[in-house]
C-alpha cells in the first residue's frame, strides 16, 4: 500500500502541472473506490504545494501543523435595462441603460494553524460592480475553532446567518445574481461570535450568534447588541448550500429552515446593514410610510426579521423558497414598519451537469400598511456550466414590475422594466 501511495502522489504531482481543470490522480482513484478516505488523506497531505480547482494554490508546512490556501474568482458582466416610461409620453426622463461590469472580484485566503482543528478564513472582495469596494474590501475574516462538529466556535466577521440564498457563495448561484427580495431582507455582513455545528452528520445544522449590529466595517458606539439565529433540517441527508442540482444527485435530497435576526438601531445613524439600503425593506418602505407614522430622526428603532425556506434536489432538478417577514417598531413613537417578500425558483439540467434552464418569481411588499408598493420580478435564466461552478457562463432575462408608489421612471404610474444579464466567471 505505501508503494502504491508513493507513485499516487508523485504521478499526482506530475498532474498538477498539467492543467487546471484536470482531475487529480488521487481524485479518480478515490472515485473508482482504489483507495479510501485515509489512503486519499495521506496521498493529499504529503504535498507542500498543491493546486485543487475552486480551493487554489494549498500550501502544507512539512510537520502538517500549518497549511494556507489561496484562491478566487471573477464574475463579468454585461447588463441591458430597457426602462419603461411609466407615461407614455415624450419628453420623461426615461434612458435605458447598457453597461459592462467587473460584478466581483474577490481573493479569499484561508487554512489552519497548529491544528486542523482551528481554522480561519480572510475574503476579499476588491470591486463591486466596476468601482472599487471602499469600505467593504474585507467581507469574511474570522478565525474558527472546532470542539466536535456538533459545536464550533467562530469569531470575526462573516454573513450573518439568515436567508439560504444570501448563504449561499456568489460563487454557486443559479442565477446571475441573487434575487432582489433576498437583497432586501438579508442583513448581510457584520462582525460577532457565532456557535455552531452539524448533528447526526449534517441531519441537523445550526447558527446563533451575536454581532455588533452596523453592518460590514462598522463599530457600534453603543451596548447594543444583534443576535441572529438559523437551524435546517435535512432528512435525508447534508445538503450543501450550492444552487443547482451540479452534482445530479442520485437520491432526492430536501432541506427545510427557519432564520431570525433582531436588532435595535438609532434612525439617524450610518449602517451598513443591507436592510436600511436602498434596496433593502426599511431603506423602501421608510418614504413610503406618511409623515405623521415615520420614525424620529434620533429614535432607536427595533428590528426583527423572520425567514422559512424549503429546497429540494434530485436527479438535475432543484428548487428553493424562501419567505421573509420584518417589523421595524420606532420605540418613541411606537410607530410600526411592517415588510414581507418571497422568491419561489426551479432549474433542470436539460444536459445532465452541462446545460441548466431555471425560473424564478420574487415578490416584496415593503411596506404592508401602504397599497401599491409591490416590487414583482419574473426571470427566466440559462446557464453553460463548462466545468461545474468553476467555469460557467450564465444568462437571465427579466421582467421588472414596480407598482405606482415605487414607479419613478418618467411618472407616477406603474413600470414594467426589462433586463438582460450575460456573466461570465472563473475560479481560480
Amino acid at each position: 500500500m505505501k508503494r502504491l501511495l508513493v507513485a499516487v502522489a508523485v504521478v499526482s504531482g506530475f498532474l498538477h502541472g498539467q492543467g487546471a481543470f484536470a482531475k487529480t490522480l488521487e481524485d479518480v482513484l478515490k472515485e473508482k473506490g482504489v483507495i479510501n478516505e485515509e489512503d486519499y488523506q495521506e496521498v493529499t497531505k504529503s504535498q507542500p504545494v498543491a493546486y485543487k480547482l475552486g480551493e487554489g494554490f494549498t500550501f502544507t508546512s512539512a510537520d502538517q501543523k500549518y497549511q494556507g490556501s489561496i484562491g478566487g474568482f471573477m464574475q463579468l458582466r454585461y447588463t441591458f435595462t430597457d426602462l419603461d416610461n411609466a407615461d407614455n409620453k415624450p419628453g420623461k426622463s426615461v434612458q435605458d441603460s447598457s453597461a459592462f461590469q467587473m460584478s466581483r472580484v474577490k481573493l479569499y485566503f484561508n487554512g489552519y494553524s497548529l491544528t486542523p482543528d482551528l481554522t480561519y478564513k480572510l475574503q476579499l472582495n476588491i470591486t463591486q460592480g466596476n468601482v472599487l469596494s471602499t469600505g467593504k474590501e474585507i467581507e469574511e475574516a474570522y478565525v474558527n475553532y472546532r470542539l466536535i462538529d456538533e459545536a464550533q466556535i467562530r469569531f470575526g466577521q462573516d454573513k450573518v446567518p439568515f436567508a439560504r440564498q444570501f448563504i449561499v457563495s456568489s460563487a454557486a448561484q443559479q442565477f446571475v445574481d441573487l434575487s432582489h427580495v433576498t437583497n432586501a431582507f438579508a442583513p448581510g455582513y457584520d462582525f460577532g461570535l457565532v456557535l455552531h455545528g452539524k448533528i447526526a452528520g449534517g441531519l441537523v445544522t445550526y447558527n446563533t450568534g451575536a454581532f455588533g449590529g452596523e453592518g460590514q466595517g462598522t463599530v457600534r458606539a453603543t451596548t447594543d447588541t444583534a443576535i441572529a439565529a438559523r437551524i435546517a433540517v435535512n432528512p435525508l441527508g447534508d445538503m450543501k448550500y450550492v444552487e443547482s442540482d451540479i452534482d445530479y444527485s442520485e437520491k432526492p435530497l430536501v432541506s427545510f429552515g427557519v432564520n431570525y435576526f433582531r436588532d435595535t438601531v438609532k434612525n439617524s445613524d450610518t449602517t451598513n446593514l443591507n436592510l436600511f439600503s436602498n434596496t433593502g425593506w426599511i431603506g423602501i418602505g421608510s418614504p413610503l410610510m406618511p409623515a405623521s407614522a415615520k420614525f424620529g430622526a434620533t429614535e432607536r428603532v427595533s428590528v426583527n426579521n423572520t425567514g422559512f425556506d424549503g429546497a429540494f434536489k434530485w436527479r438535475g432538478f432543484s428548487a428553493q423558497t424562501e419567505y421573509f417577514f420584518g417589523q421595524a417598531d420606532g420605540q418613541t413613537t411606537n410607530h410600526t414598519l411592517r415588510a414581507q417578500g418571497f422568491y419561489a425558483q426551479a432549474g433542470y439540467f436539460v444536459i445532465p451537469k452541462v446545460l441548466e434552464v431555471a425560473g424564478r418569481y420574487a415578490y416584496l411588499d415593503p411596506n404592508r400598511d401602504v397599497t401599491n408598493d409591490h416590487w414583482i420580478e419574473s426571470t427566466g435564466a440559462v446557464s453553460w456550466y463548462i466545468r461545474n461552478h468553476f467555469l460557467k457562463i450564465q444568462a437571465d432575462y427579466t421582467n421588472i414590475h414596480k407598482q405606482a408608489a415605487l414607479a419613478f421612471n418618467g411618472g407616477p404610474k406603474p413600470t414594467d422594466d426589462n433586463r438582460v444579464r450575460l456573466q461570465a466567471q472563473i475560479m481560480f
